[in-house]
């Protein structure tokens, strides 16, 4: 297939080199005027690409990250002794949590870096040497990229079943295939009834104020035939009204003990007007987003992000007077009490939260 015959979905969202020296991603800031694939090698390369959303979605910054780390460990190989694991680990750890400080609220980042120095850990224990080690990263790093694809489907299949042919769905943000490594979260009931047959009417909130559903839900939807329709945040409350929308599907950066999830800014706002409509509002997480060690939502630290993405991002002109203050949180927090369903990889959670969610992680 050439360049020219390719379209979004063809594309990988998160890889590895063929020589294991830098991950390979899709750059989302460019998306969707201009499809450029760039190669990270160093440190501070992977960890812009996360702070500036050249890769984003919880499960594909997991990915990037964990993959990430790994060639970051090979690199070392060049300069520390092959038998000189404190060293090797002292730098690894550095690394570690260098990447883990690009975005505070995703579990995932944590959760897959953590994942990866526990890899780290045990195979030292087991005597293995540095170059040992390393390779034992690089097939941690791909199997947690494997295991994505199959959560995201078997998401795809529970949420599938909330849902009936013809349905009007409406999310918010990008939970799809370009915040993970396939079908994504958000979407993957939406591609699987695609596949199927199912005809959904998808309304695809614009997402201020990055646009990531303007830019990237309604690009990678249009792209694979979906029957989509682009509203602004705005109009969510009368799409509901009018009766075009069956049930809400969104993604989630981090799910609280209690059911609270996190999200991009916004996904509380559509779940308020959802319970208003009596319009189920379904979040599609996987369980690697459950943090049992945060009680409530009000644990969540939530990133802030630069005023200029609200006053001058996307516009020829400054749209803001000069000097006006600006609150740009990345993500809110949408209260449990308004969450119709947790829709996992291991099932579906429903109220209450704090005795579903444990459930399903004990299924794993």
């Amino acid at each position: 297939m050439s360049e020219n015959q390719k379209n979004i979905l063809d594309y990988e969202t998160v890889a590895l080199s063929d020589d294991d020296t830098g991950v390979i991603i899709i750059d989302q800031t460019k998306l969707p005027g201009k499809t450029e694939i760039i190669k990270l090698e160093t440190a501070k390369e992977i960890w812009d690409a996360i702070y500036l959303l050249q890769v984003r979605g919880a499960p594909a910054i997991g990915v990037a990250a964990a993959s990430g780390i790994y060639v970051l460990a090979k690199a070392l190989l060049k300069e520390i002794p092959e038998d000189d694991y404190q060293a090797f680990y002292a730098k690894f750890t550095e690394y570690k949590e260098y990447l883990d400080s690009a975005r505070p609220t995703a579990v995932n980042l944590s959760w897959a870096l953590s994942r990866m120095d526990a890899v780290c850990r045990a195979a030292h224990e087991e005597g293995r040497t540095v170059a040992e080690i390393v390779e034992i990263l690089g097939k941690e790093a791909r199997q947690i990229k494997e295991e994505d694809i199959r959560v995201c489907r078997a998401i795809g299949e529970y949420g599938l079943s909330l849902v009936k042919p013809g349905d009007g769905i409406l999310t918010h943000c990008n939970a799809g295939q370009l915040a993970t490594c396939k079908y994504g979260t958000a979407t993957a009931p939406i591609y699987l009834g695609q596949e199927r047959g199912y005809n959904f009417k998808v309304f695809a909130d614009e997402t201020r104020p990055l646009l990531q559903g303007a830019r990237l839900t309604s690009y990678e939807l249009h792209s694979a035939g979906v029957d989509v329709t682009l509203i602004c945040d705005n109009m969510s409350a009368m799409v509901m009204k009018n009766g075009w929308v069956n049930a809400v599907f969104v993604g989630c950066d981090r799910v609280a003990a209690n059911g609270d999830t996190a999200n991009k800014i916004g996904t509380s706002v559509v779940a308020t007007v959802a319970k208003r409509y009596g319009v189920p509002f379904y979040v599609c997480a996987p369980t690697s987003t459950i943090d049992f060690n945060t009680p409530t939502g009000d644990e969540i630290r939530i990133e802030q992000r630069p005023a200029g993405e609200v006053t001058e991002m996307w516009y020829k002109e400054r749209m803001a007077p000069e000097g006006v203050k600006v609150f740009n949180p990345a993500f809110d927090v949408t209260d449990h009490e308004l969450i119709t369903a947790i829709v996992t990889e291991h099932g579906i959670a429903r109220a209450p939260f704090t005795e579903s969610l444990r459930a399903l992680q004990n299924t794993k």
